[in-house]
This record gives C-alpha cells, sequence and structure tokens, in this order.
C-alpha cells in the first residue's frame, strides 16, 4: 500500500539517509555492539551531513524546517537496519521538542550551534530509581540558592547517558507543590558534583550507552532553568506525544524490516523438498503478520501527519506507542519461530531484533499506562 505522507523533498531526503547509514552505520554496528557504545566521530559526521537539528533555526546550524516528518524517516530508516545504538533520535524528537520550545535567545546562542553540529550530544533524565511511569514520585531536588540551583538526586535508564554534554534533567524545585514544583534544568558535563554511573548492561541494545546520573549539589546557575520555574511537569506532559509516537514509528519500521527478512527466508529455506513458506500453517502466519502491519501503517501515517501539523492528542499517541510497541514484539516472536534454530542464531539479525524490541513496550511508558492514558480521555 502506498504512503501518502511523503512528498519528492521526503523521498530524496530518505535516499541521503539510505547513503548516510550505509556508510557510516550499518558497517559498523556490530562492533559499537561489543563496545556498549558508539563513538563521538557518528555525531559529528550526522551533524555534517545535517541530520541534527533539522527543526532549529538556520542562524544556529539547523535546518530551519518546520517538519517531523524528516524526523520520522530518519527513525524510520535506522529502525529498518536495526541500527539501535545511535541515540538521535534522543537527540532530534525528544530533546529537540523542548529546545525548540523552551530556550530562549541567550540559550539559543549557547546551545544549539553545537546541539545541531554534533559537538554537544544531549540527552533528557527524567526517571529515577524509584520514579519510573510514576513521575511525580521523583525525588531530586534543585533548591534555589542566590544565582544557582543547589541540584541533588539521581537518574537512571538514561539514554546518551554517557556520552551526553548536556542534559534536561527534572527536579522538583518546591517539593511541596506536587506536579506544579517541578522544573527543567541544563546541566552540562564537567559541572562540579555531576557524575555517570556504569553504563548498564542491558538485554539488547547493546550499542547504546544508557547511564546512571548522580548529582550531588551541583550549582547549576540560574540562566540554565528552562522555561518557567514550576512549569516542568507541564512541559514534560506536553512532549511525551512526540516522543511515543518516535518510538512508534521505529517499531512498526522495525517490524516491516523483520517481517520482510523473515518472508525472503520463508522463500528461500526448504524442509521436506519445498520453501517452508508453502506450508499452509507458515503461510497463514506470514499472511496475519502483513495484515496487522497494513493496517497499523496506515494508523501510524495518520498520526505522522497529524504531528506534522502540530494536531497530535496525548490519547493518539498513547495508541500508537502501545499497538505498535506490542505488534512488533508479536512480530518478531514469530519471525523467530519461522526461522527455527537458525532464529536464535546471533549471526542472523532476527536474533538480534529479538534482544532489542523487549523493552519498546516499557520505555516512554509502559503499555499499561498507555492505556491509562487512552482511558482517562475516554472520560471514565
Amino acid at each position: 500500500m502506498a504512503r501518502e505522507i511523503f512528498n519528492e523533498e521526503h523521498e530524496a531526503f530518505r535516499d541521503m539517509v539510505r547513503s548516510f547509514i550505509a556508510k557510516e552505520v550499518a558497517p559498523h554496528h556490530e562492533q559499537w555492539e561489543k563496545d556498549g557504545i558508539v563513538p563521538r566521530e557518528l555525531w559529528l559526521a550526522a551533524g555534517r551531513q545535517g541530520l541534527l537539528g533539522i527543526e532549529m533555526p538556520e542562524e544556529f546550524g539547523g535546518g530551519g524546517i518546520d517538519d517531523y516528518r524528516y524526523y520520522t524517516i530518519f527513525n524510520e530508516e535506522l529502525a529498518a537496519v536495526g541500527a539501535s545504538g545511535p541515540g538521535f533520535a534522543v537527540h532530534n524528537d525528544v530533546v529537540g521538542g523542548y529546545l525548540v520550545q523552551l530556550l530562549n535567545d541567550d540559550q539559543k546562542r549557547r546551545w544549539l550551534p553545537g546541539y545541531c553540529s554534533g559537538e554537544l550530544i544531549t540527552a533528557i533524565a527524567m526517571t529515577e530509581p524509584a520514579a519510573g511511569s510514576d513521575l511525580q514520585g521523583m525525588k531530586s531536588t534543585a533548591v534555589k540558592q542566590g544565582d544557582h540551583y543547589a541540584l541533588n538526586g539521581s537518574k537512571t535508564f538514561i539514554t546518551n547517558g554517557i556520552l551526553s554534554d548536556l542534559v534536561i534533567v527534572a527536579a522538583k524545585t518546591d517539593p511541596s507543590a506536587g506536579a506544579h514544583g517541578v522544573s527543567l534544568l541544563m546541566v552540562e558535563r564537567g559541572m562540579e558534583g555531576f557524575e555517570r554511573g556504569r553504563n548498564l548492561e542491558k538485554v539488547g541494545m547493546h550499542a547504546q550507552d544508557t547511564a546512571e546520573l548522580f548529582f550531588d549539589n551541583v550549582r547549576v546557575p540560574a540562566e540554565n532553568l528552562l522555561g518557567e520555574e514550576g512549569m516542568g511537569f507541564i512541559y514534560l506532559m506536553q512532549n511525551l506525544a512526540r516522543e511515543r509516537l518516535c518510538i512508534a514509528t521505529a517499531a512498526q519500521s522495525g517490524a516491516e524490516a523483520s517481517f520482510e527478512q523473515t518472508l525472503q527466508y520463508c522463500k528461500t529455506r526448504e524442509a521436506f523438498g519445498r520453501p517452508i513458506g508453502k506450508f499452509q500453517h507458515n503461510r497463514f502466519t506470514l499472511a496475519e503478520m502483513k495484515t496487522e502491519l497494513t493496517v497499523t501503517r496506515a494508523f501510524v501515517d495518520q498520526c505522522i501527519a497529524k504531528e506534522s501539523k502540530g494536531e497530535l492528542s496525548a490519547e493518539e499517541a498513547s495508541m500508537a506507542k502501545w499497538w505498535t510497541s506490542e505488534l512488533l514484539k508479536s512480530v518478531v516472536d514469530r519471525c523467530v519461530q519461522l526461522h527455527g534454530g537458525y532464529g536464535y542464531m546471533t549471526e542472523y539479525p532476527i536474533a538480534k531484533a529479538y534482544k532489542d524490541v523487549r523493552i519498546q513496550t516499557i520505555f516512554g511508558g509502559t503499555t499499561e499506562i498507555m492505556k491509562e492514558i487512552i482511558g482517562r480521555g475516554l472520560g471514565v
């Protein structure tokens, strides 16, 4: 089924992205999996190619293009080759959503040139050891002391945690005010008292650096406040829809790629004298996955189009996130089964996908939280 949300300029951009990934990412990703991290040089290469900060003003090195579909294309093509290491989506889609809305003129001059060039790698720190989906339960505090905030606390499961130079940290500036007491601070590499823990050992996504962050009386200048004090929780809620759509688009693309790989395998792998795809059960399994992916693609593309117009609701983003991440998990599991014993061999892409996809229904808001958001939107 033809996709109708992209034009010729988008497709030209897709060709460029594919060339970039083929040269700079795909040949090296296996080594990055062993290293547990991607090199900073990759970020600089992405910056030179104009793949970072596409929506940021041109005067700061950005693309000056307010069209979310370009980020979607980048995310889709990375997912299509199983490139789960580069944390570009966190930098572009997630952090970028906050920066484009909230930076003041001085902050733009300070940070956007490096953000767009890949010299300043970014992350966002919300999750804590005792506060995941329940963001209001965070314990980190930032007490105003004259011209700075004294930041204390810890965060965990932070993508780009090791590489990041600039981190949006959510902390309570007024612990007695509940959700209205949360603010966002820009914490910079090298600030005294800001320490990184280990690069966490995960089941999958081994090339993606994921770390613990610790803050011990970090003096964060008042001018590093992002937006207004006490508005942090509202900012988080406003930007989570885009983050969840980002996860959904990658999940859809990854599921489609796993299906296509498995379809080809079923056409060439023989058993009992014929391709395994000729067996009715296998053929039905393939037919089921193709139908599910085609139907879901129509909804995801509708969400992408709405986000490009600034019209995507939190409920729609939650629908897309939970449905596609659960579908990805289901598709990959069935694809492993169709590969038989070879599906358990790490030399096959489907085995890597099997390890990588399990987190999809958890990060960015669990499936259960997505359903809760949708249910509340129904008034029940």
